[in-house]
Parts: C-alpha cells; structure tokens; sequence
C-alpha cells in the first residue's frame, strides 16, 4: 500500500528497499535535515529520501550543484545517522565529469550510510549524449553492486534538451539506463496521466514519478497509472519554509501569534527527539 503506514514489516537494507519498488506503491518523502527525517520516520515512512533542493535551500544557497559533493554527502550522512530506516541520497549528477567521478560518488554515499541514490542525466540544464549517460550509470553500479544498492536513474527529457520525440527518447534513455543497471527510472517534470500511464508500461524498470512539481496528481492515483514510487523531491521544504515565511509576515506585520495554532510543543518534539 502507500506511504509507511500501511507497510508491515521491517526495512533495514538495500534489498528491503528494493523490494518496497515492487509492490503496489511507495511514496518515499524527502528529507532535508536530521529534524526532518526523524519527524518523517516517527510518522511511519518505511524508507526516507534526501532532497538536493532542500539541502541547499536550508545551507542558504539555490539548488543546482551549488553545494559541492563533500558538503552534501555531509548533510545525507546526518539524516542516516538520525533515523533507523533506509534512506535513499539524492546525489544530483553524480558530482564529477566523468563516470569515474560518479562511481568515486556512489563509493562516498555507501559509507555514509545510504541504501540508494538518485543519479541524473543533466548537469545545467544540458543532458548528457546518452551514452555518456549510460557510461555513469554503469559506473555507478559497478561501484555499487545490485543488491547492495538501490540506484533511480534519473532522465530529465521532459525538461528540454531533446533531439526528437520526447516520449521515445524519455524511453529510450530508461532502457539503457536499465540495461546498464539502474533498478528504478525517475522521470521528472511529466503532468499528463496519459503519458504517464504509457511511461509506466514502457519503461522496463519501476517508475518514479515526483508529486508536487510539474504534477499536482496524488499518489493513489499515480500508482494506479502504473507508478511503482512516488517522491515529493523539494516539496516538503518549500511547505515548511513557505509556512515560515507566512509566520514572520504576521509577526512582522501585526505581532501576532495566530502562527502557532496547531504548533507541536516544545515538550513534545524534545521527547521526540530525545535518546
């Protein structure tokens, strides 16, 4: 079933992990800190994904590669070190020029704890020929091998960057990636539930598709689409970080305290957050 709650039984490993894709649905939400993570995990999520957006927006930069490898393997290792569930690195392009750069990536994500790893085929809004793409891929997964490692292989075609059709080249590229050992497909950016629904029974791996970017369609009926996982990406924290924006408005504006209605009190998150 969806989201954590309706999981019964233990997920402690890469292959848990995996199998979690191949069910009738995951919705795995994205962290961007240990706080996070831990209120995400205590809500039941059998697994937790990290956001690049997130990480950056709460170290005050734009999302992007604007925080270097080091830094954000960094801030993933916190959320591992926090919660007792998988939890999957969103590792942008693999932070490196070449496939040895990725594979030296994925070797860094491993010791610091994670399970898995988003790995996408653009760098700047470029896409890489596809098979330079396929090159990474593989890379990765030699680095970290299948059972070990759960690796979603991003393609970023439905953002531009395409030389024909972008639902054959979306496709194609899923094919390949899989082929050279990608164990999930995550195309971003797709809204039309036709399409998605066709993506689902074209692409030879399990597919993942982002709520709350480019699509406002909710996880049931993603996962009646077709979709195997479902992520939120930065979603998350641009609620929370728009909730606070809206907070300081009101105490700016009016001084008021109408913000922390419904807050969770203090005493509350030190025992959730407590040893």
């Amino acid at each position: 079933m969806v989201g954590g709650r309706a999981y019964r039984g233990a997920v402690t490993s890469a292959a848990d992990f995996l199998a979690l894709h191949h069910g009738t649905g995951l919705v795995l939400p994205n962290a961007w800190d240990a706080g996070s993570a831990r209120i995400l995990e205590q809500v039941g999520f059998p697994a937790i994904a990290t956001t690049s957006a997130g990480i950056a927006w709460a170290c005050g930069l734009p999302d992007g590669g604007h925080l270097d490898a080091e830094t954000m393997l960094e801030h993933v290792g916190r959320i591992v070190a926090a919660v007792g569930v998988p939890v999957s690195a969103d590792l942008e392009s693999g932070y490196g020029a070449t496939p040895d750069d990725v594979a030296r990536t994925v070797t860094c994500a491993v010791e610091v704890g994670v399970v898995g790893a988003n790995l996408e085929d653009q760098v700047g809004g470029t896409l890489f020929p596809i098979d330079e793409a396929v090159e990474r891929i593989a890379a990765a997964r030699a680095a970290a091998p299948a059972g070990t490692f759960v690796i979603n292989a991003r393609t970023d075609t439905w953002f531009g960057g395409t030389t024909g059709d972008v639902f054959d080249e979306t496709v194609e590229r899923a094919t390949r990636y899989a082929e050279a050992g990608a164990d999930c497909v995550f195309v971003p950016g797709v809204s039309d539930e036709n399409d998605v629904r066709r993506l689902a029974a074209a692409v030879p791996a399990p597919l993942n598709i982002v709520a709350g970017l480019a699509s406002t369609t909710d996880a049931p009926t993603l996962f009646s689409l077709g979709v195997k996982r479902v992520s939120l990406g930065g979603s998350l924290t641009r609620a929370a970080l728009s909730f606070l924006e809206r907070a300081g408005r009101e105490l700016l504006d009016s001084g008021t305290l109408g913000f922390l209605d419904g807050a969770v009190s203090y005493a509350d998150l030190q025992r959730r957050f407590g040893a």
